[in-house]
């Protein structure tokens, strides 16, 4: 049974990430400890909370080495925070970063703490290397000898496959196939078109170079990390005539592939981080509260027997928190939904508004209807920005706060967020 006074009102302090690097680039030499570090200072230094105990430090990665079991909290004891400030992993693959931020503000609401900081990180350039699991028992069989010779023979069985690297995949364990795969399966199903998901992917690009070109980024990213002082996978100049122009990524073979490296998401090192608090804690502090974290909700489906695409889940969750909230899908000024794939956006927009859809697979009366696409990730999202995985989450969260806090008639923000294995993490922002 969890203990509290009362449910209290969760502020959003503000966040910082590092820049966006496309993988196997620009931070090649460092690894999910430093990038984390580096934004849990500038998160401390700009917040001026040096030295203090926070309730918890969330985050995590996809990719971790095994070394790296307590990482968060080796990276809380080189923040500046008080050494007593405890840290937690945890992993939700692309929904870490908000599940993290979940976590934390329910311990808020209920008293059990008064401030945290969620985060996010991840690497493709640093991955864990591992050898094949056979070259892992023959080691194992020479460490149990107990004597000479059992610690010797084993090796006797030594190959040359056993020194064959075994590289961390992105393929769903149940299926083989890759996310893009799925997607592009998606795509079909739904029958959204190549010309369809430039255009969402071309808009990507040009908001968040018009985002970064008014310096709407200038205080929530790293002024300089590793050499790089912005995302460098933002295509200020896109058009959709050079994204027509490149070939599928995940459907080579028949030719009839849509999802393309312009209308996907890249392979992306970074790391993130949110301040979040009881609003008596940020007053005391004079620090800024940009927006209320109001609800939340998670959802899984049933990709392995066909029952549904990969990442639908968000389709599924939204409506739930939406009731829970007692809102409707138009109740928005902003919606920040995780662009894993463009193709993945427009299915979960098409299923939104299919009246046979909401009816048999939502259990809805009505179809929930469809969105303002100009209010629609109005600062780029991951196609452009780029998706270091369980980063994304607390990316989102301190992007969409401050779009809250800058306008003057925004009221509140959708996130959504797709992930492996066939779950989805959603939440709703409300301006302070």
């Amino acid at each position: 049974m969890l203990v509290g006074s009362s449910v209290r009102r969760v502020a959003v302090v503000g966040g910082m990430r590092i820049p966006f690097a496309r993988g196997h680039g620009a931070y090649a030499r460092v690894g999910n400890q430093d990038m984390f570090t580096t934004v849990l200072q500038a998160l401390v230094a700009r917040n001026r909370i040096a030295g203090e105990r926070l309730g918890d430090v969330t985050g995590g990665a996809v990719l971790k080495h095994s070394k790296d079991f307590n990482l968060v909290r080796e990276c809380v004891l080189s923040s500046g925070l008080d050494p007593a400030t405890p840290g937690i992993d945890m992993q939700r693959a692309c929904g870490t970063g908000l599940d993290a931020a979940i976590s934390i503000a329910m311990k808020i609401a209920l008293g059990q703490m008064d401030a945290g900081i969620a985060g996010g990180f991840d690497t493709v350039s640093d991955p864990p290397v591992v050898y094949p699991r056979s070259y892992q028992q023959l080691l194992l069989r020479a460490y149990r000898g107990k004597s000479a010779w059992q610690r010797i023979s084993p090796f006797f069985g030594l190959r040359p496959k056993h020194f064959k690297p075994v590289m961390p995949g992105v393929l769903e364990p149940r299926t083989g196939l890759s996310m893009g795969e799925h997607c592009e399966q998606m795509a079909k199903t739904w029958k959204i078109s190549r010309a369809d998901q430039d255009v969402l992917a071309n808009a990507s690009h040009v908001n968040a170079g018009k985002a970064w070109a008014r310096g709407f980024f200038s205080d929530l990213v790293v002024s300089e990390y590793q050499g790089l002082t912005m995302d460098n996978n933002v295509r200020a100049d896109s058009t959709v005539e050079k994204l027509a122009t490149l070939k599928p990524a995940f459907d080579r073979r028949s030719g009839m592939g849509t999802l393309t490296a312009g209308n996907s998401t890249p392979l992306t090192d970074g790391a993130s981080a949110v301040l979040l608090s009881s609003e008596d804690w940020a007053r005391k502090r004079n620090l800024p509260i940009l927006a209320w974290f109001t609800h939340s909700k998670q959802w899984a489906v049933d990709y392995v027997g066909g029952k549904e695409g990969l990442l639908m889940a968000p389709a599924y969750a939204v409506p739930s928190m939406l009731k829970d909230a007692g809102l409707t899908l138009q109740d928005f000024d902003f919606y920040e939904i995780h662009e894993a794939f463009a193709a993945q956006v427009l299915c979960t927009l098409k299923a939104w508004e299919s009246p046979e859809y909401c009816r048999e697979r939502l259990g809805l009366e009505r179809p929930l209807g469809s969105i303002d696409r100009d209010r629609l990730n109005v600062n780029g999202s991951s196609v452009a920005i780029g998706h270091p995985f369980a980063a994304t989450g607390t990316r989102i969260v301190a992007q969409l706060a401050k779009q809250l806090s800058e306008s003057p008639t925004a009221r509140r923000g959708l996130i959504s967020i797709c992930t492996a294995g066939g779950m989805g993490v959603t939440a709703i922002l409300e301006k302070a």
